[in-house]
């Protein structure tokens, strides 16, 4: 198992929080960072972002349906989404798109080029994942009763 440098989980957790601010309205605080196993349980929808380049992995965006949902509501200026439709899915997938493209160009600013993959949305029951042999980072994001995870498999390449 490779150990993760701690240099590569602020860019994500800086691109995560400006996009939220930006495009969704929302201040979300920072929970305390983790190791994690790949596994998620309860009513989940996670979208998966490959990383290639310099680092490969995947950064895994996690939240609960009813935060997709918000998140979602949020993006389209807050008109209401009571379930988790296509275009609800749509914007979530975005979302990740626009986080992990911020943050390829926080890394770009530090001379690491990385290319990612679209988004793969998955949703479901208590799902696992088998990620790349480097270990997972969880950071927790949360604002008002929702929160979302960040979850970072990179390593050199």
């Amino acid at each position: 198992m490779a150990n993760i440098n701690v240099e590569y989980i602020n860019p994500f957790i800086s691109a995560s929080q400006t996009v939220l601010r930006d495009f969704c309205h929302i201040e979300a605080s920072l929970g305390k960072p983790y190791l994690k196993q790949a596994t998620y349980e309860g009513d989940i929808l996670a979208v998966i972002v490959g990383i290639t380049g310099v680092l490969r992995g995947q950064v895994i965006l996690t939240m609960e349906n009813k935060t997709a949902c918000d998140i979602a509501s949020h993006m389209m200026m807050g008109m209401p989404v009571p379930e988790l439709n296509d275009m609800a899915k749509s914007a979530v997938s975005e979302l990740s798109n626009m986080i992990l493209g911020n943050a390829a160009t926080i890394f770009s600013t530090k001379n690491i080029a990385l290319d990612i993959t679209p988004p793969t949305l998955t949703q479901g029951t208590n799902l696992s994942f088998s990620v790349s042999d480097s270990k997972t980072i969880c950071v927790p994001l949360e604002y008002g009763e929702h929160s979302l995870e960040v979850n970072i498999a990179i390593k050199d390449a």
